[in-house]
């Protein structure tokens, strides 16, 4: 998967794309922990595959799958990621950045193109992607807000299309100062909706910035109080119990539940799948998403992005020797909106 003589035999190298050895900086983790397993390493170059794109990545996003994967939580996901610790050392899925080298079946994309979109072990200078999972970065955005697009804001589209959203309805949020949240109050806005934003005291300011119609502090009022219902609820990793989102629905009103921190030590889905089961026997709608990357929603929200009705709100960046803090100030809550990370 790697070096500078494998890109060499595979005629990948290009002039100034490929940094001097075949390595490049990078963090890396060999086992699960918590914030401190990240430290920064020096890696031999990925070499992509023939439906892949190396990417000499300028900015990262930093989101809650990066630290799923860096926890290894739930127990599950090391089926898939490795047992005792990932089998790709490198944590990051979001980036933006230029074409360096393209495998031998791609066509969308040439060396020098800027890209955004999901890729593998991003918190590096060089990342490869699939083809099928990146874009032409937004004309009007550096490349640190287009970093910080791709995961939450698909995450975003795919839970508002999963919630059969509509002109005119009624939209409630919760999680709306987040990564996620802040994309969904923007593109429910966008799509003609009438948006109730949830986020503690201190985040106040921000969802009203964000474009909501109405704000609850979620320290002080309780959106399932019974004195107002929705057409659609996006829970985004807020916990509340399945009666409280019914409670809070039209009699035909839709919850869609994202995430799910703390819900499980081997699933962390629990409540995910009870609303499944549940669904099926009430008027109300209740679904969890499981997202998906694709070119065509980062496409779709290029298109968001040109007509000025979504706009990334970074609330920190930090360089990539500073990955560690990053993810301590992810996880102790602070960010309002998106943490980037510079390369």
């Amino acid at each position: 998967m790697y070096g500078a003589k494998r890109l060499a035999a595979r005629g990948l190298e290009k002039a100034g794309t490929i940094p001097p050895q075949g390595s490049m900086r990078a963090i890396a983790q060999e086992r699960y922990g918590n914030a401190e397993v990240l430290h920064e390493a020096r890696l031999p170059v990925p070499v992509p595959k023939k439906n892949e794109v190396l990417v000499r990545v300028h900015a990262a996003g930093l989101d809650r799958g990066t630290w799923h994967v860096m926890t290894g939580t739930p127990l599950l996901v090391r089926l898939a990621l490795g047992i005792r610790g990932p089998r790709n050392p490198v944590p990051g899925l979001d980036l933006a950045g230029t074409v360096a080298a393209i495998g031998s079946a791609v066509t969308r994309f040439a060396v020098g193109d800027a890209v955004y979109g999901f890729g593998m072990g991003t918190f590096a200078q060089y990342a490869v992607a699939r083809e099928d999972r990146l874009a032409p970065k937004p004309a009007g955005l550096d490349f640190p807000r287009a970093a910080v697009i791709p995961v939450s804001a698909a995450t975003a589209l795919q839970a508002l299309r999963m919630g059969r959203l509509a002109a005119g309805q009624r939209v409630l949020i919760t999680g709306a100062s987040g990564g996620v949240g802040s994309y969904a109050v923007q593109l429910a806005k966008a799509l003609g909706a009438e948006v109730t934003g949830v986020a503690g005291p201190a985040k106040q300011d921000l969802v009203h910035q964000l474009g909501t119609d109405h704000a609850i502090d979620h320290s002080r009022e309780d959106f399932a109080d019974g004195t107002r219902h929705y057409d659609l609820i996006v829970d985004i990793a807020g916990n509340p119990s399945l009666d409280r989102l019914r409670r809070a629905l039209t009699p035909t009103g839709t919850a869609v539940i994202v995430g799910g921190e703390g819900t499980g030590k081997w699933l962390g889905m629990g409540r995910q799948f009870r609303a499944v089961a549940l669904s099926p026997f009430i008027g109300q709608r209740l679904a969890m998403l499981g997202s998906a990357q694709r070119a065509s929603d980062l496409q779709e929200l290029a298109t968001f992005v040109g007509s000025g009705a979504l706009e990334p709100h970074i609330d920190r960046s930090f360089p990539l020797a500073q990955a560690a803090e990053a993810m301590e100030y992810l996880v102790a809550g602070k960010a309002r909106g998106k943490i980037a990370i510079i390369i």
